[in-house]
């Protein structure tokens, strides 16, 4: 099963290149051209150069050079012995403080058919491409993938629990109060227990699908081109790991805006709803949220389709068994998501949004940010959004179980890792 091991991060020398707090940066996809360049302006060595180049006619190439320019200056070093890093990350959820922690280490690359690593979410080429340009010039990961894994017993957890009650070695909170902590684990004893749990383990994708197949697609290249061979570094990836039922796992719902729709009537839609969803009309969004919540703690499939102005329809699946009859090939945790019952019975059946649309983003926005959903309605950029429950962990888990994969933005797992307390330079052993 899972092959997981000890590696000699790459990690900042803070003596040389300041606060932890000014070095790093949130993953890459998130970050505006303003913020990358504040960021560039606070500490000229923030990971941002590295991890999303922009600079000089090959940005790949110059962030070949600005790596091994830091290097030389001291201001990257390589760990003296092999760790595994135990990552944890505080933050709030509405008035609520929770936290997340889990390890940090090298894992085996597997292709998806073996079942050993298995992705739920369908990804972009063009991202991909990016990834992979950056893996070339640099060999390195410069962020951390996300999975889960499943332990009934906590054993792992309760290893990492003990072993990061002493002070972190490194720590900061960021500007949106997330606070990231890192303890670097040298013993070989621990190391090892935590190496072994992991033998009769899959993994699960949460964040990162991406960046594991680009993994692959390197792994590849560098074998073809007498680069590496099957056990050197290029045959694995930086991930994290976390126990699936942590208490401090977060996931928020991806809501869907719709825009540029010829002849939409909102009208025809309620009625064409009406076949598989009991429809409540509703004035003002103040409660949305919490009326979809109780519906969600109930089992039920609900939305909220917001039409502008306050004016909002609480659409409730009337029975589950349309969606073994609409998707008859895939397994009753693809047919039981939330965002397929959307997917297939309103957006493709009566808004005739198919999948490359969908993929594409011809006619569809995606945000987190419920607000955004309500707002972008109003001011008539769009014109109506889908606000949806947040998907389960457990649906997670039994669709990539059963082979498949959910629809892009199916899930948005918070907070999201920061990038640059740890490093993975595959050019050391």
């Amino acid at each position: 099963m899972a092959v997981i091991k000890a590696f000699k991060g790459m990690r900042y020398n803070t003596a040389k290149a300041g606060e932890i707090s000014s070095l790093c940066c949130p993953p890459y996809d998130i970050i505006s051209e303003q913020e990358r360049l504040a960021f560039i302006k606070e500490n000229e060595y923030n990971i941002i150069r590295l991890e999303l180049p922009k600079e000089g006619e090959n940005p790949y190439a110059c962030a070949s050079d600005i790596l091994k320019m830091w290097q030389d200056k001291g201001i990257l070093k390589i760990e003296d012995k092999p760790a595994i890093y135990i990552y944890e990350e505080e933050f709030s959820v509405g008035n609520t403080r929770k936290s997340i922690k889990g390890i940090i280490a090298r894992v085996q690359l597997e292709e998806f058919s073996k079942g050993i690593i298995l992705p739920h979410e369908f990804t972009l080429s063009k991202a991909k491409e990016d990834r992979l340009n950056l893996m070339k010039a640099t060999n390195c990961n410069f962020s951390q993938i996300y999975a889960l894994y499943m332990d009934e017993k906590h054993t792992t957890l309760a290893t990492i629990d003990e072993q990061s009650k002493a002070k972190a070695d490194l720590e900061f909170t960021d500007k949106t109060g997330v606070t990231h902590r890192l303890w670097i684990e040298t013993d070989e004893e621990i190391i090892a227990k935590l190496v072994a749990d992991f033998a009769d383990r899959k993994l699960y994708i949460a964040d990162g699908h991406h960046r594991y197949e680009t993994a692959l697609n390197y792994r590849n290249y560098c074998r073809e081109n007498g680069i590496s061979k099957p056990g050197d570094p290029q045959d694995f990836q930086m991930i994290y790991l976390v126990d699936m039922e942590h208490p401090g796992l977060v996931v928020f719902p991806t809501h869907r805006l719709v825009r540029d729709l010829p002849n939409f009537d909102k009208e025809a839609v309620l009625e064409k709803s009406s076949e598989f969803f009991y429809i409540d009309e509703k004035e003002g969004t103040d409660t949305m949220e919490e009326d979809l919540k109780k519906l969600y703690d109930e089992g039920k499939k609900a939305f909220g389709f917001y039409c502008g102005k306050g004016e909002w329809f609480l659409l409730t699946l009337k029975n589950i068994d349309f969606m073994s009859q609409m998707l008859p090939n895939v397994s009753k945790a693809s047919q039981s998501l939330d965002v397929s019952v959307l997917h297939t019975l309103i957006l493709e059946k009566i808004f005739g949004i198919d999948k490359e649309n969908m993929a594409k983003q011809i006619n569809l926005t995606y945000t987190k940010f419920f607000t955004e959903a309500i707002d972008g309605v109003d001011k008539g950029e769009f014109q109506c959004s889908f606000v949806l429950n947040p998907t389960r962990v457990t649906e997670i888990r039994d669709v990539a179980a059963a082979g498949e994969k959910m629809p892009q933005k199916s899930t948005y797992f918070y907070p999201k890792m920061i990038t640059g307390m740890v490093m993975n330079n595959l050019g050391v052993d």
